[in-house]
């Protein structure tokens, strides 16, 4: 049975074989039932992003405790609404922290709680739908994802945009800087990346 723990740069959880993903995490808790079927899409406001292995732990995708998601990189991580998890990528957490704390928060320290708060709204709408804001693409940073005739395309670099798939990303395409794009990357997390934190990405976009 191909289980629903796929995660696309929307944020939903798909039923796919691809085994192309390099990240895995949660959503803070069990999202399946007996059946390991998704009956839920989130448990709170702490999602998170995880190294494949650590420290040689066997897991149970669908254990007790929570449910194991993929994601193909971690830009397609942010893209969703996770961030690194403090104990398996703990230098990873400790830099995205530290920007945001020197640049969202003018330097005064505050705990991952209060960033996981943040970027729950801004990752939902308050009928629990994917939000997402306009803007220009010659505005975004690298890193950030935007929807395009239904695709969901990444910044690798300036002017170079790449259509992600659950395997990979597929081919270059080629826009207007000055066009208006529907932005997936949740707000707090696009400052974030203008502020020089930008996410990995998968080897096919090289």
């Amino acid at each position: 049975m191909t289980l629903q723990n796929r995660v696309d740069p929307w944020g939903q959880l798909n039923s796919h074989p691809s085994k192309s993903a390099t990240l895995m995490g949660n959503r803070g808790g069990k999202l399946h039932n007996s059946d390991k079927k998704i009956i839920r899409q989130y448990e709170n406001s702490s999602w998170i992003t995880c190294n494949i292995s650590h420290k040689n732990i066997k897991r149970e995708v669908f254990g007790n405790s929570y449910s194991e998601l993929f994601f193909l990189d971690e830009a397609t991580a942010f893209a969703a609404g996770h961030r690194p998890c403090w104990q398996c990528q703990t230098e990873r957490h400790n830099q995205f922290k530290q920007v945001w704390i020197d640049k969202l928060n003018a330097g005064i320290k505050l705990s991952v709680k209060v960033i996981d708060k943040k970027i729950h709204q801004d990752r939902l709408t308050l009928d629990k739908n994917k939000k997402t804001f306009e803007d220009k693409l010659c505005a975004l940073p690298v890193g950030t994802f935007f929807e395009y005739e239904s695709k969901a395309i990444v910044i690798f670099n300036q002017n170079h945009y790449l259509v992600w798939s659950f395997d990979g990303y597929t081919n270059r395409i080629e826009l207007s800087p000055d066009l208006d794009v529907k932005v997936l990357t949740p707000r707090s997390l696009v400052q974030i990346f203008s502020e020089g934190f930008t996410p990995f990405f998968h080897s096919s976009a090289h």
